[in-house]
C-alpha cells in the first residue's frame, strides 16, 4: 500500500498513559547484563537546547513506529564479510536493498565527513522507526519503494500546520505538505537535503538509497559528531523534535549495533504501533488522514479499511492524500483557518549583521543574523528562515552544507550557522528566504580573501656565505604566522634586490635556477606549508664579490629581509722565511 500515516494522538490522558507504558517497556526491553557501550542511555539525555532553533525536523514531527526492541538482543554479528543468519529475532533482519544502502551512506559520509563518526546502525533505526524499514523491504533493484510512502497532510488538525511548498511534486498534494519515503522527509527539507545515492541523476525521497545518504548528510550537519552522545541526541531531536522519539531510535540504535542479518527484499517485520494510536501492520494498513476536526465529543473519525497496491497485496494503490474534493454548490476554496506565523511575515530585515570578511580557509568570526517581520515591522517567533549559498563558490556552512534552515527565536531572529571560506577568493552571496512563504530574499555579501601573514621569520641563524660562481652552502628557511597562529597556504614571493630602498630585481650576484638551469632572481607562486613553513630553493654566486639581499615577502604585507655574502675564499698567508745562518 501507499503507507499513509495517520493523526497524531491529541495530547492528554491517553497520551500520558501511553508514554507511561512505553517508559515501563523501554526499561524493561534492556536484558540483564546489557550495557549501552559506554554511552549516557536515551532515557537519561536530556534533549539539545538547540534542538529548537533548528529547521523544526526533518520529518515535520510526523507520527512514526513505536515498536520497541524485543528483550532479546539479536546475536552479534561479524564486522566483516557476509552476514550469517544469527539465532535472534526476527525483528534483526534488515532487508538486502535498504541494508546495503545505509552501508553504503555510512561508507559515503566516511568519506566527506569523517568526524561525523555517523554509523550506519543508526540509519536501521531511524529507517524502523519511520518506515519499517520501507515496509519491509517493498522495494525495486533500484531501492525505490513499490508504492509511495506518505505522511498525513500537515494541516494543523492534531499535527504541525505546513503549507505546500514543493506544488505537489513530491507527496501529490498541493495543498499542505507530507512527509514523503522510506526516510520520511518534508519536501521543504527534501528540497536541500536531497541526495543522488544510487547515481542514477536524480534525488528521489521514495529511493532507499538516495533517502538515506539524504538522512546521513541531514545528521551530520552542524558540524555534529554523532560518536558524542550530546551531538548524537541533537542529531535524532533535529530528525523528529519529541523525547519518546530520541529514546526511541536510541533503543533500537542500541539493538542493531548488538547485531543484524540480512533478509530477502519485502520479507521484513513489519511494525504493529504508531505514534498516532493506528496500528501499523501489513494486514492492517491504514486509511489516509481526513482534513477536518474530530467528530463530535471529540472521539477521532475511524479509519476506513484500504486496499494494498500491487506488490502488497495485488489490489490498487491508493493515491497520495489530497483535500476532499467540494461538494456542488460549495465554495471552491478551502475552510479559511486562523494564520500561522510563517503567514503574516511580510518580509526580512537585517538583525545586525556585521561585515562577512575571512581568509581563505577560515571560520567566519561573523554570523549572519535575520529578522523576520510583520507589514507592521513586528518580529515573529517560529519561522523557519532557509539560508542558502548561492553561486559556484567552495564555501559553506561549518559541516559543509550550502544550505541551512533555522527558526526565528522569540525575537524573531534566526541566526545562520557559522560561514567555512574555501579556497576560491572574492564576494560570496548568502540569501535569506522564508520556508513555505514566497517573499523577497535578503542577499547578505561575505568576502574571501587571500591567506595571509603578518610575520616572517628564518627558522636558522647560520650564515649565507658563498664565492664567486660557487653554491650557498644553506638553504634558506623562511615560516609565517598570522596573529600568532600558524599561516599556512600563505603565498610568498622572493626576490634578490638592488638595494634596502630599491626593490627592483638585482641583475647580479645570488641567483635561483629556473626548470632549465638559467639564472632567476624573482620567484613568484611560492606557498606555505600545512606548519607555515618555506623553503626556498638552492642559490648560486656569479663572479661578483660583495654583500646582497634577499627580500621575501607574503600575502598581508609580511616581509623578511636576508643578508648574503659572496667573497673569495681565504688563502693561508706563507709562513717568513728563515734567516742566514751564522
Amino acid at each position: 500500500m501507499a503507507a499513509q500515516f495517520g493523526r497524531r494522538l491529541r495530547k492528554g490522558a491517553a497520551t500520558t498513559a501511553v508514554a507511561a507504558v512505553a517508559v515501563a517497556a523501554l526499561s524493561a526491553s534492556q536484558a540483564p547484563g546489557v550495557n549501552d557501550h559506554g554511552r549516557q542511555p536515551a532515557a537519561d539525555a536530556a534533549p539539545s537546547p538547540d534542538a529548537s532553533a533548528s529547521d523544526g525536523s526533518a520529518t515535520g514531527n510526523s507520527p512514526y513506529y513505536t515498536d520497541l526492541p524485543p528483550l532479546n538482543s539479536p546475536s552479534p554479528a561479524p564486522s566483516t564479510g557476509p552476514l550469517p543468519t544469527p539465532s535472534g529475532t526476527a525483528e534483526a533482519g534488515i532487508p538486502a536493498t535498504v541494508l546495503d544502502a545505509y552501508k553504503k551512506a555510512e561508507a559515503a559520509l566516511r568519506d566527506s565527513k569523517p568526524g561525523c563518526n555517523l554509523p550506519w546502525q543508526l540509519l536501521a533505526a531511524i529507517g524502523r522507526v519511520e518506515s519499517g524499514q520501507a515496509r519491509g523491504g517493498r522495494v525495486t533493484a533500484d531501492g525505490t519503494t513499490v508504492s509511495p510512502i506518505l505522511g498525513p497532510q500537515l494541516d494543523g488538525n492534531g499535527f504541525a500546520l505546513i503549507k505546500d511548498t514543493d506544488n505537489g511534486a513530491y507527496d501529490g498534494n498541493s495543498s499542505y505538505d507530507q512527509a514523503v519515503g522510506p526516510m520520511q522527509f518534508i519536501p521543504s527539507t527534501w528540497a536541500w537535503a536531497g541526495r543522488d545515492g544510487n547515481g542514477d541523476g536524480k534525488k528521489d525521497p521514495n529511493n532507499v538509497y538516495d533517502a538515506a545518504l539524504a538522512a546521513g548528510h541531514y545528521l551530520c550537519r552542524n558540524n555534529w559528531d554523532l560518536s558524542d552522545q550530546n551531538d548524537l541526541d541533537r542529531a535524532i531531536l533535529s530528525y523528529n523534535n519529541s523525547r519518546e522519539y530520541l529514546n526511541l531510535v536510541m533503543r533500537w540504535l542500541e539493538y542493531y549495533r548488538k547485531g543484524t542479518h540480512e533478509v530477502p527484499d519485502g520479507t521484513g517485520t513489519l511494525p504493529d504501533n504508531r505514534s498516532d494510536d493506528r496500528a501499523g501492520s501489513s494486514s492492517s494498513p491504514s486509511a489516509p488522514s481526513t482534513p477536518g476536526a474530530p467528530a463530535a465529543g471529540g472521539s477521532k473519525p475511524k479509519p476506513s479499511p484500504r486496499p494494498e497496491s500491487p506488490g502488497e497485496g495485488g489490489t490498487t494503490s491508493p493515491k497520495p492524500t489530497t483535500p476532499p474534493a467540494t461538494p456542488p454548490g460549495s465554495p471552491s476554496t478551502p475552510p479559511s483557518t486562523s494564520p500561522t506565523p510563517t503567514d503574516t511575515v511580510h518580509h526580512l530585515e537585517d538583525a545586525g549583521t556585521a561585515k562577512l570578511t575571512a581568509m581563505a580557509g577560515d571560520t567566519f568570526t561573523k554570523r549572519i543574523s535575520t529578522r523576520a517581520e510583520t507589514k507592521a515591522g513586528k518580529a515573529v517567533a517560529k519561522v523557519r528562515i532557509r539560508f542558502t549559498i548561492v553561486g559556484d563558490t567552495d564555501t559553506t556552512f561549518t559541516g559543509g552544507e550550502s544550505v541551512a534552515t533555522v527558526a526565528t527565536n522569540s525575537s524573531g531572529v534566526a541566526v545562520a550557522p557559522a560561514l567555512q571560506a574555501g579556497e576560491r577568493t572574492g564576494d560570496v552571496t548568502v540569501r535569506a528566504t522564508v520556508v513555505g512563504r514566497t517573499i523577497a530574499g535578503l542577499d547578505y555579501t561575505a568576502t574571501v580573501t587571500e591567506r595571509a601573514a603578518d610575520t616572517l621569520v628564518r627558522t636558522g641563524d647560520a650564515a649565507l656565505t658563498c664565492t664567486p660562481g660557487g653554491e650557498f652552502a644553506n638553504q634558506v628557511e623562511v615560516k609565517a604566522t598570522y596573529k600568532g597562529a600558524v599561516a599556512d597556504g600563505v603565498a610568498a614571493t622572493a626576490t634578490l634586490i638592488k638595494s634596502a630602498d630599491d626593490p627592483a630585481a638585482n641583475d647580479k650576484g645570488p641567483y635561483f635556477k629556473d626548470a632549465d638551469g638559467k639564472a632567476v632572481r624573482t620567484l613568484t607562486g611560492l606557498k606555505t606549508d600545512a606548519k607555515g613553513l618555506l623553503m626556498l630553493p638552492k642559490l648560486y654566486a656569479d663572479d661578483t664579490t660583495g654583500t646582497f639581499l634577499l627580500r621575501v615577502g607574503t600575502e598581508g604585507g609580511a616581509t623578511l629581509t636576508v643578508e648574503l655574502t659572496v667573497a673569495a675564499a681565504e688563502t693561508s698567508s706563507p709562513s717568513p722565511s728563515a734567516g742566514p745562518s751564522a
